[in-house]
């Protein structure tokens, strides 16, 4: 059995107060939002994400295969659709079940069409590879 919830969209209002926080501010966040607001105090120093030991950590772990489910999820592209427009740009037909045994490492990618992704998802072909 499946169970659909439906949940309402949440607004959140993020914005910055540098120092103390005013009375006043405090008063008007109760007023508007009552409970359903809080007050992160966070003095830490923001860093460069792609310099963090998580982010190279998980990006060496990151095969071809999981590389080229990644780019197509983000394009929002099925697999059929991915193996349309890889066959339009590459000099072989292509078919639905090619793209899931690349993704699934039941088979390789080829140098030729590491390049043909590259170009189509506009990345280095090393991502596939």
């Amino acid at each position: 059995m499946q169970v659909v919830v439906k949940k309402p969209h949440t607004r959140q209002n993020l914005f910055e107060v540098k120092g103390r926080i005013p009375r006043k501010l405090v008063r008007y966040l109760q007023s508007e939002f009552g409970k359903d607001y809080s007050i992160i105090q966070n003095d830490d120093e923001l860093i460069d994400p792609f310099t963090s030991d998580w982010y190279k950590k998980t990006k060496a772990n990151i095969t071809p295969e999981k590389a080229l489910r990644h780019y197509r999820e983000n394009r929002g592209l099925t697999q059929p659709a991915l193996a349309k427009h890889l066959s339009e740009i590459s000099n072989r037909t292509l078919s639905r079940q090619n793209i899931s045994d690349m993704e699934n490492g039941r088979r390789p990618i080829s140098k030729e069409l590491a390049k043909k992704l590259a170009l189509f998802f506009e990345t280095s072909p090393d991502r596939f590879i």
